[in-house]
């Protein structure tokens, strides 16, 4: 498996504390994500890595629980570790609280969102030797969430630009792919049509390029970018977008490996990161012991990475690797029929056999 590098510009300054370890924040999430966050921890423990994990409610159990679905003792753990692992949280479409995944980026300027997409063998899917990493700016576009009605029947929702978000984002996109040896990096937009918004995002990244002149430098607009996502993936390497489209695009990524339960997540800021299961809740297999722990447990490897673990997260991403390449222990959405605990087990056994 690649390893999946963080910038100079993320390093981690957290200290242990005394012989605990790291400490960092642990939400376990809603629906199956206590199970699937379990299992990364699980297996973070077995690759000998050490944290104090602060586990804190948040989303639809916290707010059953605490009354506010971001309680004031979730905010004041992030803010004392800097760092945490999530599983996935209920937003409900269309009504209820707004998302608690924007509200933590945004109150922490978590400005980049990192999605690794790549295909494991054994894991049957139309593609093989894909091998993706989607960029996306976190913090502004229409996620801004600035939306108001003008009239009974006409709602306007506004899309925010900036220069400087913008800029951020091109730069740890060339920054990651130079430090990682990637080839290129591909600026996905709509500046046919949006020609003053994307367009301000097009001339920050043109901008960016020309101080990277070892990587190469594409540009395609987003519904042409997404067509041959789906005929020729490997024709990209590195995926730049704003915010909506990102969030569209890493999707689409994910379902050429093997669906949303194969792809880690990670959500970088100058001072702190989250790290997260990308998935959704899945209520109607919760508390069923056969969510697929894969994309937790590989969040969980880039999280021991930014702590500086570079070895336990190759060797957990070397025994998600071999699991899922044997071919015998899969859970239900991957054809399989194991469960949770029993991919778990097989993983935390990958591990101690490469110690």
């Amino acid at each position: 498996m690649r390893r999946i590098q963080k910038c100079a510009t993320l390093s981690f300054n957290g200290k242990k504390n005394g012989h605990h370890g790291v400490p960092a924040t642990l939400i376990p999430g809603d629906g199956v994500g206590p199970e699937v966050i379990g299992a990364a921890v699980t297996v973070i423990a077995a690759s000998g890595v050490r944290i104090e994990w602060d586990e804190q409610l948040a989303g639809a159990s916290a707010l059953k629980r605490t009354g506010s679905p971001v309680p004031p003792a979730l905010l004041t753990s992030l803010k004392r570790t800097r760092i945490a692992l999530k599983g996935p949280l209920e937003t409900r479409v269309g009504e209820g609280y707004r998302s608690i995944n924007v509200h933590l980026r945004k109150t922490f300027n978590l400005f980049a969102n990192l999605r690794p997409t790549h295909s494991f063998e054994g894991v049957n899917t139309r593609f093989t030797g894909v091998d993706l990493i989607v960029v996306r700016e976190n913090t502004e576009d229409l996620y801004a969430g600035i939306e108001h009605q003008v009239t009974p029947g006409v709602v306007e929702s506004i899309k925010i630009i900036t220069a400087r978000a913008s800029t951020r984002i091109a730069r740890f996109a060339f920054e990651f792919a130079r430090i990682n040896q990637r080839k290129s990096v591909t600026a996905i937009h709509k500046a046919n049509i949006m020609k003053l918004s994307d367009g301000l995002f097009l001339k920050c990244a043109r901008r960016m390029a020309t101080a990277y002149k070892d990587i190469e430098y594409n540009e395609q607009i987003v519904d042409a970018a997404c067509m041959r996502l789906v005929t020729d993936p490997a024709s990209f390497d590195v995926l730049l977008l704003e915010n909506l489209y990102g969030d569209i695009v890493s999707d689409l990524c994910a379902g050429l490996v093997g669906g949303l339960g194969m792809v880690p997540g990670a959500n970088y800021g100058d001072r702190g990161a989250i790290f997260e299961a990308v998935h959704g809740t899945a209520p109607d297999i919760a508390g069923k012991n056969i969510a697929n722990p894969v994309a937790a447990i590989l969040s969980s490897a880039l999280l021991v990475e930014y702590l500086g673990h570079l070895k336990a997260a190759t060797q957990i991403r070397t025994a998600v690797n071999d699991v899922l390449r044997a071919g015998r222990i899969r859970t239900p959405d991957l054809g399989g029929k194991s469960t949770t605990d029993e991919v778990t087990g097989a993983v935390v056994k990958a591990i101690k056999r490469s110690a």
